[in-house]
């Protein structure tokens, strides 16, 4: 397929709106627009370059693609949505043209659009349930909510419009948020909006959660995510950064010492999951984790000025087929792989990884190697990756997920030269904060349990994002934020009790 420009697709958006702007468009009429393709930088130059690939809508495409909105009475893409962004309204105001009106829409129930319509899997959610893609039997030709929602968020911050939120008069509360990701913002926001004293407590230096240290910058400029924080701070919420809750200070100390109200614990799934097979202790072999932390929060990359070493590797495994890996993949390439091999144990077909990432990925040269899975990875005699031993598969029946189980192919094991490893099939939840909170209810996995309302175990203490959900998504842990920040608030204005009895 060819690759066309930004200034191409914007021009053939002009010819398309100039022919429908003033027309009394029916439904068909909407139904025969053809969806509007974004942009990206030339797969062979992006690929060793850490600028964002995704390019966004012109002002034309964004004012076609908006037009192709049915604008469902039944609204069955807000339902779809984990935070209920009135959908059919924003993008009505996007198409006659009222930008402002959009994105403040847009606000209304979330606070952090121009990060949304970056990293959410809307083809699963919002996009998935929109009546134009299932009358034209296909979600690829939904109309692309996630890309109009970046559009107005963009123009608002490209154009200096961001307006912090309404706070409330002060109530004398304060309350404790610890982790600065999607979900510890989104509560930091909505409580505060409702003139609490917040304070956001993050354990690494810079603020943004898996934002900044795991999402890269080709995906999610550092700067959008700053710019988000930095609205939070206009509000005046305040962020104590290098505060590891549950070394620093537990939790019991934040409520009882300093005096806080009520705590929300956002602070993710940060513990990888390893295979358990022999050589995982290579020099050479990463967790997903520590490779796009040392690159993206560490800057790694930046070899003359970066505090962190980078690992020199010329060909690259990854292991997993979810958007993680995608990120670590893309990665390896700007990081100066010459090869990478992405080894994913089912087909394409069952890949979690978002359609798009999977498309930009091979676009930039990853190179598939389904239906394998690695059995051991093999060293020099000086202690580095040389090789991965991958064993083939068969798919067999679905499992509990409806995906097809993965079968073994006894004898069929062989190397592949490698010299560097990543291994990325998901995290686990950090054991910290439930070893140094007595009384805070985990699973066996150790993810927070949570009521309906996301209030734990704990007299004051709720908990959201993926600490309870597992390795999630923005969008899902946002959702989250959202109903624990209005119980949160409707326990501090006395209208519930704070706990479940």
């Amino acid at each position: 397929m060819s690759h066309k420009t930004k200034e191409q697709l914007g021009a053939e958006a002009v010819q398309i709106w100039n022919s429908i702007k003033d027309a009394q468009l029916s439904p068909k009429d909407r139904m025969a627009i053809p969806p509007q393709e974004m942009a990206t930088g030339d797969p062979a130059k992006r690929a060793r370059e850490m600028s964002e690939v995704a390019l966004g809508y012109t002002d034309e495409q964004a004012r076609v693609e908006a037009a192709r909105c049915l604008g469902c009475k039944n609204r069955p893409c807000v339902s779809a949505c984990p935070v209920g962004v009135p959908i059919p309204e924003f993008i009505a105001c996007i198409q006659n043209g009222d930008y402002a009106k959009a994105v403040a829409t847009i606000k209304t129930a979330n606070l952090l659009p121009a990060i949304c319509g970056r990293v959410c899997p809307q083809e699963r959610q919002c996009q998935s349930a929109c009546t134009l893609g299932k009358s034209l039997k296909s979600v690829d030709l939904s109309v692309a909510i996630g890309r109009l929602e970046r559009f107005v968020a963009d123009w608002e911050r490209d154009n200096n419009r961001i307006i912090p939120p309404a706070v409330a008069s002060p109530t004398g509360k304060k309350v404790a948020v610890i982790g600065s990701g999607p979900a510890g913002l989104t509560v930091a926001a909505d409580v505060r909006r409702a003139g609490h004293e917040v304070t956001v407590f993050e354990a690494f230096h810079k603020t943004g959660g898996v934002m900044v240290y795991g999402i890269p910058e080709f995906r999610l400029p550092k700067a959008i995510v700053q710019k988000e924080v930095d609205v939070l701070k206009a509000m005046g919420v305040v962020f104590r950064t290098n505060f590891l809750v549950g070394r620093t200070e537990t939790i019991y100390d934040l409520l009882d010492r300093e005096k806080y109200d009520a705590a929300f614990i956002g602070t993710g799934a940060g513990l990888p999951k390893f295979m358990d097979i022999p050589g995982e202790n290579l020099i050479g072999v990463f967790s997903a984790n520590e490779y796009l932390t040392r690159a993206n929060l560490m800057k790694a990359y930046d070899t003359s000025r970066a505090a962190t070493p980078l690992y020199q590797a010329k060909t690259v495994a990854v292991v997993g087929g979810g958007n993680v890996a995608m990120d670590a993949c893309r990665m390896a390439f700007r990081l100066g792989a010459e090869k990478v091999y992405c080894i994913y144990r089912r087909t394409r077909d069952e890949m979690p990884a978002r359609v798009e990432e999977v498309n930009h990925a091979e676009e930039e040269g990853v190179e598939f190697l389904f239906l394998k899975n690695p059995t051991k990875i093999l060293g020099d005699e000086t202690g580095k990756v040389r090789a991965v031993e991958v064993l083939e598969y068969e798919l067999g029946e679905p499992d509990a997920s409806g995906r097809r189980s993965p079968v073994a192919k006894p004898g069929t094991e062989h190397e592949i030269p490698v010299d560097a490893m990543i291994v990325a099939l998901g995290n686990e939840s950090n054991p910290l904060m439930a070893q140094t909170t007595d009384g805070l209810e985990t699973t066996k996995r150790g993810n927070i349990v949570v009521d309906a309302k996301q209030r734990t175990s704990l007299k004051r203490v709720w908990a959201g994002g993926d600490i309870v959900l597992g390795a999630a998504t923005v969008i899902l842990a946002m959702g989250e934020g959202r109903k624990a920040a209005k119980s949160i608030n409707d326990y501090l204005a006395g209208n519930e009790e704070e706990q479940a009895d």
